[in-house]
C-alpha cells in the first residue's frame, strides 16, 4: 500500500480552501492535520476551528494526529468534528486502552505514535488493538526537520512483527519525508507517508504527490 497524505499544517492558511481543493484535485489519499498544544510539544497549531472549514472543503479524509496532553479529553471532539483517523502519542498517557476504546465507539480508526527517542519496542502489546501506529522521523511539533535515518529499521521491524501476526494495521511516517526518500520509506515497509513542505512547498505540489507515490 503507498498512500500519501499532505500535511495541512504546511498550507497557505491565507488561502487555505485553495490549497484543499488542489489536494482534491491531486493524487493524495489523505489530509493530515497535526494539533499541537505548546506542551507535549513546543509550538501551537490549530484545533477544533479549523477542523470544520477543512472538513467542508475537503473531500479526502482527515488524518489527525494530536501532539497534546490529556488527549483523553478531546479525542472525542475530534472525532464529532469529522476526523476519519485520530492519532495520540504513547508517551502522552499512562494507559492508551480507554482512549482507543472512547475513539473507536465513535467509529474512527485509531493510530498510536511514538517520537523518535521511543523504543519502537513499546509499540509491539498494541499492534492488534490499532488501526495504525505512526512512527515519527523527526521530533514532533515543528516542520522542515531533517528526517532521521534510523527511522528505516524501525518501520522493517515494525513491518515484520506485522506481517508475522498476520495484521492489517498500517505503519505511517511523518518528518522529512520527500521525493528523494518516499521510495525507499515504502521499500522498508511503510504504508502512510505524511508529507508536508515537501508538497506545499513544491513548484508543482500535485506532481510532487505523484511522484512520492510513484
Amino acid at each position: 500500500m503507498k498512500l500519501i497524505a499532505p500535511s495541512v499544517l504546511s498550507a497557505d492558511f491565507g488561502h487555505l480552501a485553495d490549497d484543499l481543493e488542489m489536494i482534491n484535485r491531486s493524487e493524495a489519499d489523505w489530509l493530515h492535520v497535526d494539533v499541537m498544544d505548546g506542551t507535549f510539544v513546543p509550538n501551537i497549531s490549530f484545533g477544533f476551528p479549523l477542523m470544520e472549514p477543512m472538513r467542508k472543503y475537503c473531500k479526502k479524509p482527515l488524518d489527525v494526529h494530536l501532539m497534546i496532553v490529556h488527549p483523553e479529553k478531546y479525542v472525542e471532539r475530534f472525532c464529532d468534528a469529522g476526523a476519519w483517523s485520530v492519532g495520540f502519542h504513547l508517551e502522552a498517557v499512562d494507559d492508551p486502552m480507554p482512549i482507543l476504546d472512547l475513539i473507536k465507539d465513535k467509529g474512527v480508526r485509531t493510530c498510536l505514535t511514538i517520537n523518535p527517542d521511543i523504543d519502537v519496542k513499546r509499540l509491539v502489546p498494541y499492534l492488534d488493538k490499532v488501526d495504525m501506529v505512526l512512527l515519527m522521523s523527526v521530533f514532533a511539533g515543528f516542520g522542515g526537520q531533517k528526517f532521521i535515518p534510523e527511522t528505516l529499521n524501525k518501520i522493517r521491524f515494525i513491518r515484520e512483527e506485522i506481517d508475522y501476526r498476520r495484521l492489517n494495521t498500517l505503519i505511517e511516517i511523518d518528518g522529512g519525508v520527500n521525493t528523494q526518500n518516499a521510495a525507499e520509506l515504502f521499500a522498508a515497509g511503510a504504508d502512510v507517508l505524511v508529507a508536508g513542505s515537501a508538497v506545499f512547498n513544491a513548484p508543482d505540489p500535485e506532481e510532487a504527490i505523484k511522484r512520492m507515490k510513484a
